[in-house]
């Protein structure tokens, strides 16, 4: 079973509160680096290539909001926790919503309309960006 299928079956069909107290036990810091780590590591550097952008995400956890941010230029894609550039498009984003779009419980378009998921900035480039990620590496944690 792989990461993001131990991710998916520890969320799915799982309350906001009984996900966020899955998540607190594992320790939500170790988890969120675990999944943005993923997400480097699942980066495209050629489906992304001549791009360059600072990807901030605001992930609401019942500790306080929790930014990471990936920042792609010149074929790479580093991760780092909080928010140290000025991002291109920050997303807005609840724990237990964020961990449903990654495993593909809901997906973007979905939480957008429904206001789960809060667009700042460059709209065009949240679309475009999910491209630049292999979407079957997608970005997991152990939980």
């Amino acid at each position: 079973m792989t990461q993001q299928q131990d991710l998916a079956a520890a969320i799915t069909g799982k309350s906001d509160e009984e996900i966020s107290a899955v998540i607190e036990e594992q320790g939500t810091d170790t988890v969120l680096a675990q999944i943005f780590e993923g997400m480097k590591a699942a980066f495209l550097p050629n489906v992304a290539a001549g791009q360059s952008a600072v990807i901030q995400w605001d992930v609401g956890t019942k500790g306080g909001t929790r930014s990471w941010q990936l920042n792609v230029a010149g074929g790479k894609c580093d991760v780092a926790e909080g928010s140290p550039d000025t991002a291109s498009v920050t997303m807005v984003i609840g724990l237990p919503d964020f961990l449903r779009l990654l495993t593909r419980e809901v997906d973007g378009m979905t939480a957008f309309m429904t206001g789960k998921l809060v667009v700042n900035g460059d709209v065009m480039l949240a679309t475009m960006m999910q491209s630049w990620f292999d979407q079957s590496a997608a970005p997991a944690a152990s939980v």
